[in-house]
């Protein structure tokens, strides 16, 4: 049987004693029950591994010893999806899962004007995206932004290569022969696509039109195609 692993916030590195949350300890307990000197591994989604043994076995606030800390890399190359909530919160919540678990650096929940579904439950989604990091064995957990608005996205704070996929009939080069080692962010639009004034801003902006392949793919699916991609280095 493997080690049971969670997530942990706060790390303070080469601390040696911790009380896992309520909610962990219950399912270490009370759901997996775990007992004094069974092991678990801990990550903190900062790319920190942890080497525990529970001390305390207390449904409330679990005690663990720290056996050993590792710190593990960042991935290279900031891969960076910017992309509109769905009417369908469900189909977005699975988008937050695939991605996640192939391993994209950040996600930023988009705003546009046509996006349908504003309202954003942050807490609920910041799990999601811990659960997948969990399940896929990773200990670099992709940094979920609250919602931005179009414009804000266009800024040239940004460096790498930046990417919009799009409708439009244009020339676009195929995502797939245009991805390098450089950092890169790429805007999937709503239901609907962006706006042409959107599209237009984003272009006068330095983003690169590109294409996903020969179908029109709902936005999740965009969203997903586009991480498996942008991994492709």
């Amino acid at each position: 049987m493997s080690v049971p692993f969670f997530y942990i916030r706060d790390f303070v590195p080469g601390r040696k004693e911790l009380v896992l949350e309520e909610e962990t300890s219950r399912h270490i307990v009370q759901v997996l029950r775990m007992k004094d000197g069974e092991k678990l591994l801990l990550t903190d989604g900062l790319g920190r591994l942890l080497q525990t043994r529970i001390t305390a076995a207390h449904k409330k606030s679990c005690r663990v010893e720290v056996l050993a800390e590792e710190q593990h890399p960042a991935p290279p190359g900031r891969v960076s999806i910017a992309i509109s909530p769905v009417k369908n919160t469900s189909r977005f919540e699975w988008f937050l899962e695939k991605v996640t678990e192939i391993g994209i650096t950040e996600i930023i929940p988009l705003l546009c004007e046509r996006t349908e579904k504003e309202r954003f439950r942050y807490d609920r989604m910041q799990s999601i995206c811990i659960s997948a990091m969990l399940q896929s064995q990773q200990v670099w957990l992709p940094r979920l932004q609250e919602p931005m608005p179009f414009r804000d996205i266009l800024s040239p704070v940004r460096k790498g290569n930046r990417f919009i996929a799009h409708c439009l009939e244009e020339d676009k080069t195929s995502l797939a022969d245009a991805v390098s080692a450089d950092d890169a962010l790429i805007l999937i639009g709503p239901e609907g696509d962006f706006s042409p004034e959107e599209i237009r801003e984003a272009l006068q902006a330095g983003f690169q039109p590109v294409s996903l392949g020969a179908t029109r793919l709902r936005t999740e699916t965009a969203g997903v195609v586009a991480a498996v991609l942008l991994q492709i280095k």
